[in-house]
């Protein structure tokens, strides 16, 4: 799994935030509310099983869904499992325990993210912290949304205001780590391989 951030009890205050727009409801009825501000995004990313279900159920086709077959740290239902299983999608497997982000999960939204192909991210563990990486690292112009347990779907419009506070949010998780110095190539994952002054360096990919 590499390196991973772990989100420690003290600092999950700090996600009882909202980060987008919440469409209030369940089912069917959120998707066609949100449908309306949709528009045509360059990546669009679902995270959590519920949502992608009722996405898929309502012929969205996101380009990225990440699940775990579960909800609410529940097992999802069979109707759920097998409404996330779409054959267009190319589906890859990714270790990710709960309250953590691996270094693992990073590389998969990146690689999603550069793919022209839908991609089907299944978490073994858990994925409720991905919706952080798909934030950041998702082209400007996309949407992310992700379940709001009992309440609706959150829909985030890809800025770079949002992508800064994003990065402010996970800064302060890092910094209460213990191995802040191994989180390096995270960072630089996580910010497209940019510096701390937005100045984009060479990815050694690339190269």
């Amino acid at each position: 799994m590499g390196a991973q951030i772990v989100l420690y009890e003290r600092l999950r205050p700090l996600f009882h935030k909202i980060f987008g727009t919440l469409y209030t409801g369940s089912g069917n009825d959120t998707i066609r509310k949100l449908s309306r501000d949709l528009e045509s995004p360059t990546k669009l990313i679902s995270v959590g099983d519920v949502t992608t279900f009722h996405l898929l159920n309502s012929d969205i086709i996101p380009d990225i869904q990440i699940v775990d077959d579960r909800t609410k740290r529940e097992p999802a239902s069979d109707r759920v499992v097998v409404g996330t299983k779409h054959k267009d999608f190319t589906e890859i497997f990714v270790d990710n325990p709960a309250g953590v982000i691996t270094e693992d999960l990073i590389d998969a939204v990146g690689n999603a993210i550069r793919s022209d192909e839908h991609v089907r991210i299944f978490v073994r563990g858990e994925e409720d912290l991905a919706a952080l990486p798909a934030i950041l690292m998702a082209p400007h112009g996309s949407v992310v949304l992700y379940g709001q347990p009992d309440r609706g779907v959150v829909l985030v419009q890809i800025t770079q205001s949002k992508k800064e506070e994003i990065r402010d949010l996970l800064n302060k998780i890092i910094e209460a780590q213990d191995n802040k110095e191994e989180l390096r190539d995270i960072w630089r994952k996580l910010d497209g391989y940019q510096d701390y002054k937005g100045k984009k360096q060479c990815d050694p990919q690339q190269a």
